[in-house]
């Protein structure tokens, strides 16, 4: 347990010397004495007048304008907090931004995954913009089933998420496996929105069953590559001992915690495995701020299968 201290310490001081505020609070909501008060409110700096989300809240695209990609992170800390109150202002406002029509492809039925605008700010490669982008309902389905959980179920904006939502699992169920680990975790959260709503709009156990099988696709099973390749981790797809992608994967679980030990540089921080790809020199601040965001998910990640580590 002394090995898991040290590791948690070391973690500890990059948040409070390198994160930014809203990276801060999370930690500190986590593995301190945090609220969900501090996160909303550095969650809320990141919101624009129209209710949607920019200015790097996700940290590969430094896009200040309003984007359904970054509107999908702030879903996600909302819901990594277990925030549930619909009247508040933030959720108000990006059900607002998402019932404008902003960023939305009519033909496809679908929120753009990258917007024209990423084009004049930096960004990562896969942020580039163009017409003809492949969208595999991310992050289309989160946001579906954002909606669904907290939208009026007489409004406008929700029958519109019960059409995407069934389109959705169409697809999905005639693609299997996708071969995309981001596409199939917003699936992920559609299907656990659906469970908690209770909203009765596709088959859950053929649903089930198919997000297993692409679960177990598309996590990368060659340890090996996890830190020096962006693939997809066990700890993308599986979040807890409950989730009923575990089974199976017990021992590639055990595997990323060894690992999430093992490669902590002296720093407390972890290498990120991707670059950009292109000639902006903004890269090494975003890797920077990636730093505490994938700190928060590994700490996390090991508090959850290994029992007694960094019980606050």
């Amino acid at each position: 347990m002394k090995e898991y201290e040290t590791i948690f310490k070391r973690a500890q001081r990059f948040i409070y010397r390198s994160a930014r505020p809203v990276e801060l609070a999370r930690w500190r909501y986590h593995f301190e004495d945090g609220t969900r008060g501090e996160v909303l409110k550095a969650l809320a700096a990141f919101q624009n007048a129209d209710g949607g989300f920019g200015h790097a809240l996700e940290a590969d695209s430094m896009n200040p304008n309003s984007c359904p990609v970054q509107v999908w992170t702030a879903c996600e800390i909302l819901r990594e907090i277990g925030f549930e109150d619909s009247s508040h202002p933030v959720v108000k406002g990006i059900l607002r931004y998402l019932d404008s029509g902003a960023e939305f492809s009519i033909e496809k039925n679908q929120w753009l995954n990258a917007v024209s605008s990423n084009n004049s700010y930096p960004h990562a490669a896969w942020w580039d913009y163009n017409e003809n982008q492949e969208l595999k309902y991310n992050p289309t389905a989160n946001l579906a089933g954002f909606i669904l959980r907290f939208a009026d179920a007489e409004s406008g904006l929700y029958r519109k998420a019960e059409e995407i939502t069934k389109q959705a699992y169409d697809w999905f169920r005639q693609s299997v496996p996708t071969g995309d680990g981001a596409a199939a975790a917003c699936l992920i959260r559609l299907y656990e929105y659906l469970e908690e709503t209770g909203a009765a709009l596709v088959d859950m156990r053929e649903f089930a069953d198919k997000l297993k099988e692409e679960v177990n696709a598309d996590i990368c099973r060659e340890p090996n590559r996890w830190g020096t390749e962006y693939v997809c981790h066990p700890s993308t797809l599986i979040t807890g001992r409950e989730s009923m992608f575990y089974k199976g994967n017990e021992e590639l679980v055990r595997k990323e915690c060894e690992l999430i030990a093992e490669e902590q540089l002296e720093d407390g921080s972890y290498i990120v495995p991707w670059l950009w790809y292109n000639d902006y020199v903004e890269y090494p601040l975003a890797a920077n701020w990636w730093k505490s965001v994938m700190i928060i998910e590994k700490m996390r990640f090991l508090r959850e299968f290994q029992t007694g580590v960094f019980d606050n």
